[in-house]
């Protein structure tokens, strides 16, 4: 029963911790945001902080992994077929993902994202190569159905660094719709 109550109690800190951290992004840039900050937004003591956290670069660490886990749950949830209305689905909440989403969208706007986007596209490589083991249409080669997938990756992740740094000016289902198009012109016919 204790350990169960630590265990609450440490689940807790660690959100109040990631909540504190993605008000504090967006008062002021990434690199400006202290340990201090971060204890007195989310009304814990330092220890606590350390508890969890080496630093502020560690949280970053396990906020970038974190962000990797839900885009990744994101799309093991996709099951595109030949509907624009499943894809649009799919686009509209990774847009909607992105958009509420403070330290992705920071992480999309600023230089600062370079090691994000180095993990993102070793498990995006991950990724393709498990998809183009399991499936890859006959009619087409493994190797170009690999790259299709990667253009589809690299195009979506243009569209939402060029939303992000307009500052999300454009509604979020025109984003969907662009990548939507995107999609189902560039690799959905590959799939089929």
């Amino acid at each position: 029963m204790n350990q169960e109550i630590q265990d609450e109690r440490y689940h807790v800190n660690e959100e109040a911790i990631y909540g504190a951290f993605l008000l504090l992004l967006k008062e002021k840039p990434l690199d400006k945001i202290t340990v201090s900050d971060i204890i007195k937004k989310a009304g814990i003591v330092r220890s606590t902080f350390y508890n969890h956290y080496e630093n502020v670069p560690a949280l970053v660490a396990a906020m970038e992994d974190k962000t990797i886990r839900d885009i990744f749950s994101l799309m093991e949830a996709f099951h595109p077929e030949n509907d624009l209305d499943i894809c649009r689905t799919f686009f509209l909440t990774v847009c909607n993902y992105t958009r509420t989403n403070p330290f992705l969208g920071n992480l999309l706007r600023c230089p600062r994202g370079d090691t994000f986007f180095e993990k993102v596209l070793t498990m995006f490589h991950r990724y393709v190569t498990e998809v183009t083991s399991v499936t890859g249409p006959a009619q087409h080669g493994k190797r170009e159905f690999s790259y299709r997938i990667a253009a589809a990756i690299g195009s979506t992740l243009g569209v939402l660094h060029k939303w992000s740094v307009e500052d999300f000016q454009t509604p979020s289902e025109t984003v969907a719709n662009i990548l939507t198009q995107a999609f189902v012109g560039g690799i959905l016919p590959f799939l089929s």
